[in-house]
């Protein structure tokens, strides 16, 4: 089934990051990868960060351009990490503090984690088999670890849980959103399955509540149904996305489930993946959902309660077995939506 898909970029791009992953020189530690550096001829650059950095010389220089915080108050330091071995080269050999580096060359070693609260949270298993664990995310868990939110990501508390060091999540749920996430098991098939999503192969189903008690040029009336098309951009190091002038990136089907006072259910269909994209779309309409803290307006989150969003359904034709998955979410929204009968 796997060879239907044809490997394009994205393909590519993954097994190139599977090879990378296999030769780690470091063990993963606390359900956390080690960090990869590899230096280019004007300093060092993370593959993803292509942007200019100070000419640096020696494995120290490199470490404390790269990564600030290295050296911030509390950090261990520097000097001692690299005498006590704990950055390596990609054979598995210690860097010592004053080596030189040279264009192509690789610095392997552990972030140090910030204190972190972990709430006790109940992993919800959909399913799980030798290639896929699907989990019902709760509101509030990011999937993979960012910013503060490390060991209580999904995929850390996952891999601690289940022993699973390989577990990888095959596509994107913001931290804020509930609901079905799916993630591989096996390293030499992610690919195939990652390859689902970024061809659209995979249909999702999402229920939202929106805030229907502003002024906006749309009233939803149950039954009704709508496409929404948007051009969405999103620059490097912002935290919003917008609805700009161009080629439409973002569709969306829309059916109005219920309404009430101040308030409407929808179902939602979306045909892309862009970052945002539904939260972005609705708002766009005059009808964010509710609990949102970033659309329209951004507010502090902690006075706008769990967002309203829930991955309700995910379903797809697995490219290794060939089943027909269909993984549904058994969490609801609040007030707990009707069925959508579609």
């Amino acid at each position: 089934m796997g060879a239907l898909i044809a490997p394009g970029r994205s393909a590519r791009r993954h097994a190139r990051r599977r090879e990378r992953e296999a030769a780690a020189p470091l063990a993963q530690r606390e359900g956390l990868d080690p960090v990869r550096l590899v230096a280019r001829a004007d300093g060092v650059s993370l593959p993803a960060d292509p942007g200019p950095t100070p000419a640096v010389r020696t494995a120290a220089e490199v470490l404390a351009a790269r990564f600030p915080p290295l050296l911030s108050a509390g950090a261990t330091d520097l000097a001692l990490r690299f005498a006590r071995g704990d950055v390596v080269h990609a054979d598995g050999t210690p860097w010592r503090a004053h080596d030189v580096v040279r264009p192509g060359d690789e610095l392997w070693f552990h972030r140090e984690l910030a204190p972190e609260h972990v709430p006790e949270a109940e992993l919800v298993v959909l399913h799980r088999d030798e290639h896929l664990l699907v989990l019902d995310k709760p509101h509030g868990m990011a999937s993979t670890p960012r910013g503060t939110h490390v060991l209580a990501s999904a995929l850390v508390r996952l891999r601690r849980a289940t022993g699973l060091v390989d577990l990888v999540p095959l596509h994107r749920l913001d931290r804020r959103t509930a609901g079905v996430l799916a993630f591989g098991i096996r390293p030499e098939e992610r690919g195939d399955y990652q390859q689902l999503f970024a061809r659209g192969l995979v249909r999702k189903h999402y229920l939202a509540r929106l805030d229907t008690s502003r002024d906006a040029s749309w009233r939803p009336r149950a039954g009704e149904r709508r496409l929404l098309v948007h051009r969405l951009a999103r620059e490097r190091g912002w935290r919003r996305t917008r609805v700009v002038d161009g080629e439409p990136n973002a569709r969306t089907e829309l059916e109005v489930l219920s309404t009430g006072v101040g308030e409407a259910l929808v179902g939602l269909w979306p045909a892309t993946g862009r970052t945002h994209q539904l939260r972005v779309q609705l708002a766009a309409l005059g009808t964010p959902i509710l609990g949102d803290d970033l659309y329209p307006v951004e507010r502090p989150e902690a006075a706008c309660g769990d967002l309203q969003l829930l991955a309700r359904r995910l379903a797809f034709a697995d490219p290794i077995t060939g089943h027909e998955h269909v993984f549904t979410s058994r969490r609801t929204l609040d007030p707990s939506p009707r069925e959508p009968g579609r």
